[in-house]
């Protein structure tokens, strides 16, 4: 199967009904994180339908989950999940932040190539952000823990915002942790097209 076979197959899996402008734009994405992975080793990921199911599909999984009009992506690395949810969802205004360098410099050098308007990056790292407005939606999917989550971002949130954790594994001892906090949440099991892989989205609401 083809890159852009697997990818028609994941969108159809996902019921996302992508433009071809945008999936060609996917694809774009991926041919550059496999160009600047020679030398940036942005990700241990390296072929093309791997990328497609580990990194494209599995952000954009999400998308039903996302609604916001402003959503901070915290740690995006390589961009992700925020490149991808932002071509899925034009309409809404994305912030990737990270404080690695290179992977800053390869997230705004994507963002310029692919001609992405809804995107802008801040290098810095989350306890020193301190933005203009608030976001409806907080995305990671490399954050350490539930609870240190919560504790460093909750205040970039707007009044009815959500925090949205990406998951593998059902996070026993972290939810466990946010119970203990008296730190409500709910948990959504995930279905990656072409994954055979546990996923879970962990969703916590603004106290």
């Amino acid at each position: 199967m083809t890159p852009q076979a697997r990818l028609q197959a994941g969108l159809q899996s996902l019921h996302l009904p992508l433009s071809t402008t945008v999936q060609e734009q996917l694809l774009q994405f991926v041919q550059l994180l496999i160009k600047w992975n020679r030398v940036y080793n942005l990700t241990s990921v390296r072929k093309p339908d791997d990328i497609i199911v580990r990194h494209i599909l599995d952000s954009l999984v999400v998308v039903p989950h996302l609604e916001a009009r402003r959503v901070l992506d915290v740690g995006t690395g390589a961009g992700l999940p925020g490149i991808p949810l932002s071509l899925a969802c034009p309409d809404t205004q994305f912030v990737l932040l990270d404080s690695n360098n290179k992977k800053v410099r390869f997230v705004r050098q994507a963002i310029a190539e692919m001609g992405l308007d809804n995107v802008s990056v801040e290098q810095t790292r989350v306890e020193d952000y301190r933005p203009d407005q608030p976001f409806d939606v907080v995305v990671s999917r490399a954050y350490s823990s539930l609870a240190e989550m919560h504790a460093q971002v909750e205040r970039l949130l707007a009044p009815d915002g959500r925090l949205l954790a990406m998951k593998g594994v059902y996070p026993l001892a972290e939810m466990d942790a946010l119970k203990a906090a008296g730190i409500a949440s709910e948990v959504v099991p995930l279905q990656v097209p072409g994954l055979d892989a546990e996923r879970n989205l962990v969703i916590l609401k603004a106290s």
